[in-house]
C-alpha cells in the first residue's frame, strides 16, 4: 500500500487535486438547483459519467505509480502551480460562463428551440463562444498538470477533445479545439523539457 507522508510536496498535489473536483463538481450541483430548482437537478448535474470515473481513476494510478517508481517526477512546484493556475482559469471561465447565461446554461444539449431559448452575447461570452466547454477543458487539463501527470495530461486532453468535438459544431470546433490542442502541446514539450525547478 502506499502511503505518502503529508509533508510531502506530492501529497500536496495531490490535496490540491482532490479539492478541485470536490469544489468543482459541488458548485456545479449549487449553480444548477440555484438556477433550475431542485426537482430539475439530479445526481447527473454533477457530471461525473462512467468514462469520467474511469478517467479519473486512471490519473490517480498514475500519480502513485509515479510517484511510487519516479518520486521526482511529483516533486515540481513550478509545474505543479502551472496546473493550480490551470484549475483556477478553468473555474472562473466556467463559473462566469454559469452565472452569465443563467437559466439558459443547461448540462444538457437542447435539440430544439424553446420559447425560453436566448442567444447569450453579454459577459464572458463577448470574449468566448463557448466558455463552459473552455473553461471545462482547461480545468481538466490542469488537474493533471497540478498533479504532475505527463501520461494522463495527454490522455484528458485528447479525450475532452473528442467529446467537445461531437458536441460542438464543426467549423467552431475546429478553430477551439486548434488553439486548446497547440497550448496544451507547448505545455507538454515544456514539462519534459530540460530545466531547472
Amino acid at each position: 500500500m502506499l502511503i505518502v507522508p503529508m509533508a510531502s510536496t506530492a501529497s500536496w498535489h495531490l490535496l490540491e487535486f482532490l479539492v478541485a473536483i470536490i469544489f468543482f463538481h459541488s458548485s456545479e450541483y449549487m449553480l444548477a438547483i440555484f438556477f433550475h430548482g431542485q426537482s430539475s437537478v439530479t445526481l447527473s448535474s454533477l457530471l461525473i459519467s462512467q468514462h469520467y470515473v474511469i478517467a479519473m481513476t486512471c490519473a490517480l494510478l498514475e500519480y502513485a505509480i509515479e510517484f511510487h517508481f519516479f518520486p521526482s517526477l511529483k516533486e515540481h512546484w513550478s509545474v505543479s502551480n502551472i496546473g493550480l493556475m490551470m484549475v483556477l482559469f478553468g473555474e472562473f471561465i466556467r463559473k462566469a460562463a454559469i452565472l452569465t447565461a443563467g437559466r439558459s446554461f443547461t448540462h444538457m444539449i437542447r435539440r430544439y428551440y424553446a420559447d425560453d431559448h436566448e442567444l447569450i452575447t453579454h459577459g464572458i461570452y463577448r470574449f468566448v463562444r463557448h466558455p463552459g466547454y473552455s473553461g471545462f477543458f482547461i480545468w481538466a487539463a490542469g488537474t493533471q498538470v497540478m498533479l504532475c501527470n505527463p501520461v494522463s495530461f495527454i490522455g484528458f486532453v485528447a479525450v475532452v477533445w473528442r467529446f467537445f468535438y461531437t458536441r460542438i459544431p464543426y467549423p467552431l470546433c475546429e478553430r477551439i479545439i486548434f488553439y486548446l490542442l497547440l497550448i496544451s502541446i507547448l505545455f507538454f514539450f515544456w514539462f519534459f523539457s530540460d530545466k531547472p525547478d
